[in-house]
């Protein structure tokens, strides 16, 4: 590898966000409360293999983990929004450092650092935007779930802090082909859409 195609992947960030056992595992919160997404199965062995792959180019992973901060009586910190659209979500749901919160198995050994969220981006609130450019990061591939929720909201805000944003358009999902399309469509007015593939292919 050239030292100019070293220098531009140390310069990349594959930013994972929520792939976690409460989301995707059958024991997870999700699944429980009966709003399991099959799309989304497949993505934790793809996006890992791009991990890898961005690692091999020198360039950092970064996880997001949504999160539900519990208050003094232990009950989960739950925006109004959230619990009318998942009024299963319950005490120990997404809780920090639980099983739940975790990352799923997929990605053990992979993830660099992780920022725990409050709501769609991994912006919003965290230290994302601090770490990458410690890091000297300009270029963001946004991957995960679900694509018209985080994915659309962490590369909005990507874009908007003048990163060079891209997202990986096999690497995410939503809850229907339809609504994952769309968003797609959508965010070609912020992002580069390309597919995991041809990610790893530009990085080699």
């Amino acid at each position: 590898m050239s030292a100019d195609l070293q220098a531009a992947g140390a310069r990349t960030a594959l930013v994972v966000v929520d792939l976690q056992n409460d989301f995707l595992d059958a024991r997870g919160a999700y699944a429980r409360g009966g709003d399991a997404n099959p799309s989304a199965l497949p993505l934790p062995e793809r996006v890992a293999g791009v991990a890898r792959a961005v690692k091999a180019a020198g360039g950092m992973v970064v996880a997001s983990q949504f999160t539900l901060w519990p208050d003094a009586q232990g009950e989960p910190m739950i925006s109004p929004h959230l619990r009318t659209l998942r009024p299963y979500l319950a005490k120990g749901d997404f809780a920090p450092g639980s099983w739940g919160q975790a990352n799923v198995d997929a990605l053990a050994g992979l993830i660099d650092v992780t920022v725990s969220k409050v709501a769609y981006s991994a912006f919003f609130n965290t230290q994302l935007d601090w770490v990458l450019r410690r890091a000297g990061i300009d270029t963001v591939a946004v991957c995960g779930i679900v694509t018209n929720g985080g994915v659309a909201s962490t590369a909005r805000d990507a874009h908007m802090r003048d990163y060079r944003t891209l997202v990986l358009g096999d690497g995410c999902a939503a809850f229907g082909e339809a609504r994952h399309q769309t968003s797609l469509a959508d965010l070609r007015n912020v992002a580069e859409v390309i597919d995991c593939a041809a990610f790893v292919a530009s990085l080699a």
